[in-house]
């Protein structure tokens, strides 16, 4: 890393309300499916996202269930609102050596600001290979009617 890299705050445009972060841009996720509380997001095991024995590593699996959340979440949120993850547990079932991913996401539980949610990370065999959940909070200075 240079010494006169930025390093931030940064500033980016979306390509919509329901679209990708740079971040998520840059791990290969793709949206395949986001309606009423649900998101199906789909991630190739790219030799980048390989740990030292060459399993697709955990922090990849983790962003991809994570984000396919968040995604979830914004089929329920005006477009602009702000929140984020506030906790997260992951239980990794099976290695990853090859494929594509796939995480399915749903909300479970909706309280004032808080929402739950839980994915399912599948192999490209459809085996389950992580349960993930996780609690998001919404901003204060969201605005909403029903929040």
């Amino acid at each position: 890393m240079s010494d006169s890299a930025p390093t931030g705050p940064h500033r980016f445009d979306l390509d919509g309300w329901i679209s990708l972060a740079p971040f998520e841009r840059m791990l290969n996720i793709e949206i395949t499916e986001a309606a009423d509380g649900h998101a199906t997001l789909k991630m190739p095991f790219l030799v980048d996202l390989a740990q030292g024995a060459g399993l697709m590593h955990g922090g990849a699996l983790v962003s991809l269930a994570d984000t396919a959340v968040a995604i979830a979440i914004k089929t329920l949120l005006p477009p602009l609102s702000h929140f984020a993850t506030i906790s997260l547990h992951s239980k990794f079932l099976l290695p990853v050596k090859r494929g594509v991913v796939t995480a399915n996401a749903h909300i479970v539980e909706r309280s004032g600001r808080i929402f739950k949610g839980q994915s399912t990370v599948r192999d490209d065999q459809n085996r389950a290979v992580m349960e993930f959940t996780c609690e998001f909070k919404i901003a204060a200075s969201t605005r909403s009617s029903g929040l």
